[in-house]
């Protein structure tokens, strides 16, 4: 039987009424007892979001065409995204042919500093519209300026097309910072998984090859090396929304059959030869993520280079939470979190 979809703003109504449930009744409906791996035991609302997703029978996205994988998680991260949240202003625009997407603040005073985000979907998937309330978010609770980038994708541009669009963003950035309404002296670079990887790139790329100076770089559930399966893997790889299958059929699309570059630091940022001079960094991983100990094997790194680094894991989470703020309380709690800490380190330059 085909599998039947139900319209985003439908499916939408569904998952907050559901993210809103006790979270007793949201075990209780996901028909399993509490999940507990690794000391850490699975959030109700990411329990119950699983069960669903599961009860979907979807196919598993390794197994669809690129364009289709993209329909299908556009849909899925639009629906749980939630009604945008109002900020200042925002308009599309063109960052030197790449697609981008400026949101201002609306907080009164001076200018305030610009955050130049990359969105993940492991180098496949994502856009503007998949990551609009994220960016939304960080915005009206940062009270920066934020920039989405919208980035060449694999398989049509493999690597390093994208990392090259995150540099081109950065410097267009940089240049056009006070057109926008930004304080050209604090810019910062963020993005989740695979543009959190992008992010850490970017940091690194503008450390070592004069500038722009950055005041930090937030790092969501990076992608930091491609080389290593690390203990997380194995734990979360299977039955946690990012599995193990996809995360294979991401890196052959973007590094190439084989992955003859994930050894390059352009693609493993973790395996710079020198992390000292970054930008200070904010971490932040999942419990239930099969990135977790990459996210913070590279916080660690950084730290032991000398280059400050803040690591928050948020316990019982699921990768892809950002994305679910719309729906879920807690989801959205942690990404004001995250904005809040983002604010607290542009002040600190001021």
């Amino acid at each position: 039987m085909p599998q039947v979809s139900l319209p985003p703003k439908l499916e939408q109504w569904g998952a907050q009424i559901l993210g809103a449930l006790p979270p007793r009744l949201q075990v209780r409906l996901s028909g399993k007892p509490p999940v507990e791996i690794d000391g850490d035991t699975l959030a109700p609302e990411a329990q119950l979001l699983l069960a669903v997703l599961e009860r979907r029978k979807e196919p598993p996205l390794e197994t669809l065409t690129p364009p289709a994988a993209r329909q299908a998680r556009r849909r899925l991260t639009i629906a749980y995204g939630g009604r945008p949240v109002p900020v200042g202003s925002v308009r599309n625009l063109d960052i030197n042919g790449i697609g981008g997407r400026h949101y201002a603040p609306r907080e009164p005073g001076g200018a305030h500093p610009l955050l130049v985000y990359f969105h993940g979907g492991g180098f496949l998937y994502g856009d503007l519209d998949t990551h609009d309330n994220v960016c939304r978010l960080l915005c009206r609770h940062s009270g920066a300026h934020v920039l989405a980038v919208d980035y060449r994708l694999s398989p049509e541009h493999g690597f390093p097309a994208a990392t090259e669009d995150a540099r081109a963003a950065l410097r267009w950035a940089q240049e056009n910072a006070a057109r926008l309404g930004a304080d050209p002296t604090r810019i910062g670079v963020g993005g989740d998984s695979a543009g959190g990887n992008l992010a850490a790139v970017t940091a690194q790329f503008a450390a070592k090859n004069g500038g722009p100076a950055l005041t930090l770089q937030l790092l969501i559930y990076p992608v930091t090396d491609f080389t290593v399966r690390r203990r997380s893997r194995e734990l979360f790889g299977d039955g946690f929304l990012l599995t193990d299958a996809e995360m294979d059929w991401f890196e052959g699309h973007y590094l190439g059959p084989g992955s003859p570059q994930a050894n390059d630091p352009r693609a493993s940022p973790l395996l710079a030869e020198d992390l000292s001079g970054l930008a200070p960094a904010f971490v932040v991983t999942a419990g239930f993520d099969p990135l977790r100990d990459e996210g913070e094997a590279y916080a660690k790194a950084l730290q032991d280079a000398g280059t400050r680094a803040i690591l928050r894991r948020f316990p019982g989470f699921i990768h892809g939470f950002v994305n679910a703020a719309g729906v879920s309380r807690t989801a959205r709690d942690a990404v004001v979190e995250i904005a809040g800490v983002t604010r607290a380190m542009f002040s600190s330059t001021t």
